[in-house]
């Protein structure tokens, strides 16, 4: 994500938070980070991960569409998106986003498709408001909840308590691609 681009999320979130009257401590608690680790997010010195920003938006009772693209959703029938034209979140280096219903009003659940490239290093573990389903659509990974490790291929599934500590790595030299439904 470019500097240009997470300056200007954060610009949004710290308007939005300004906008409802709570605290950077307050709003860095409701999320389970430190001040100081929200305050360099929204002063645009680091990026906000994906889970922050959908709890952000959350506890702002705001858009997640709004935050990430500065413009309203405006579908309420149906929203489609075609082929590899959702809105690209790329808030980490572990993991890429793409929001398949950015222009959908009042979500029940953000779904995205999500690719763990391949990578030797230990992934950071996670937590965030709500459930999570996730659909593999290509290559193998394991996901980690709490102390548990469960292999993942093509087909498979798993559907988790997303307050609990999880995080996802591939397995092999492939990156992994799946469908992710946060509720």
């Amino acid at each position: 994500m470019s500097c240009e681009i997470r300056k200007e999320i954060a610009s949004r979130v710290r308007e939005l938070r300004e906008c409802c009257n709570i605290s950077v401590a307050t709003l860095a608690d409701l999320i389970n980070i430190s001040s100081d680790d929200y305050l360099k997010m929204e002063e645009g010195n680091i990026d906000f991960p994906a889970s922050a920003l959908y709890e952000i938006a959350n506890a702002l009772k705001a858009d997640l569409t709004e935050i990430l693209t500065g413009r309203p959703a405006h579908v309420n029938v149906f929203s489609v998106t075609r082929s590899g034209t959702g809105v690209i979140v790329k808030r980490r280096d572990q993991y890429g986003y793409e929001n398949l219903s950015a222009n959908f009003i009042n979500k029940k659940c953000e779904p995205f498709i999500v690719t763990v490239p391949v990578s030797s290093g230990v992934p950071e573990q996670n937590s965030h408001f709500g459930q999570e389903f996730i659909y593999m659509l290509e290559g193998e990974m394991t996901v980690k909840v709490l102390d548990s490790e469960v292999r993942l291929a093509v087909g498979d599934s798993i559907y988790l308590d997303s307050t609990k500590a999880h995080s996802m790595k591939t397995i092999g030299d492939t990156p992994a691609k799946f469908l992710d439904v946060i509720l």
